[in-house]
């Protein structure tokens, strides 16, 4: 099973657009075209709204608000102003896509605290019996966490959901047994349904760096400087989120 070609390459085409669009925004800027301005920032948001929604959702989902509290507007809003007014601090047009993610992330970071998590989960993680994992599918649709909850529909054909499969968590060469061994005994839903209740119990940094990995397709240099951390540090965030997952799916799909 492997990722769609055409959603990858949406998301090549969309940072080459981001990135072409700097300069311009620079000159409009200086002319004090600010409506203009405003209209060129619109057409690169589509997938800025779609990150914030997944992060609104993850965490509506763990309990941090209510589902009413915010709304993505309120952070593109705001991320337009960001634009707008420290445009000129961005190097050059090559670091600016980097940019625009880490002021959505520092956006949202004042507004979701770093939840508490459950370390139990991943310390009995290789423990879980079948019944066990499915018990807590169960429990995880039944809340509603299960399903994605769209705070806002979009209109924009370039809105993509996640579908997260065997080759966002096996990567390497040499766990290319394991994926086989799985991939015979799961459906896609099943693995999309899984992955999502294991990020769901990581904690957040692991979570996003993983999803800012799969999801945006970013080399770890480029996630360390959205998060403002080291590059050891998040490629440790990323094999920890790996291997709950791969030990997960193992455990749970490959059992005799």
């Amino acid at each position: 099973m492997k990722p769609n070609a055409s959603y990858y390459q949406s998301k090549k085409e969309f940072r080459l657009f981001v990135t072409n669009t700097f300069s311009d925004l620079i000159q409009l800027k200086k002319e004090g075209k600010q409506a203009s301005f405003n209209e060129l920032v619109l057409k690169i948001m589509p997938q800025i709204r779609q990150y914030v929604n997944e992060r609104l959702n993850r965490a509506i989902k763990k309990g941090n608000f209510s589902k009413g509290k915010y709304k993505a507007d309120d952070f593109i809003d705001q991320l337009f102003i960001e634009i707008y007014d420290n445009i000129e601090a961005v190097e050059n047009e090559k670091y600016f896509y980097l940019w625009l993610f880490k002021k959505t992330n520092e956006l949202l970071e004042d507004a979701v605290v770093d939840e508490e998590y459950d370390d139990f989960f991943l310390k009995n993680i290789d423990t879980y019996s079948k019944p066990e994992w499915d018990e807590m599918q169960e429990k995880y649709s039944t809340d509603g966490g299960g399903d994605l909850l769209m705070i806002e529909e979009l209109d924009d054909m370039s809105y993509n959901h996640n579908d997260y499969t065997l080759n966002h968590v096996f990567i390497e060469d040499n766990e290319k047994d394991l994926f086989e061994k799985i991939d015979e005994d799961i459906s896609e839903e099943a693995i999309q349904n899984h992955i999502n209740l294991v990020l769901h119990n990581l904690p957040l940094a692991s979570r996003n760096v993983f999803e800012l990995y799969t999801n945006q397709q970013l080399e770890l240099e480029e996630i360390a400087q959205i998060r403002n951390t080291t590059v050891n540090e998040a490629e440790q965030l990323l094999r920890d989120a790996k291997k709950a997952l791969q030990l997960s799916l193992f455990n749970r799909y490959s059992r005799d």
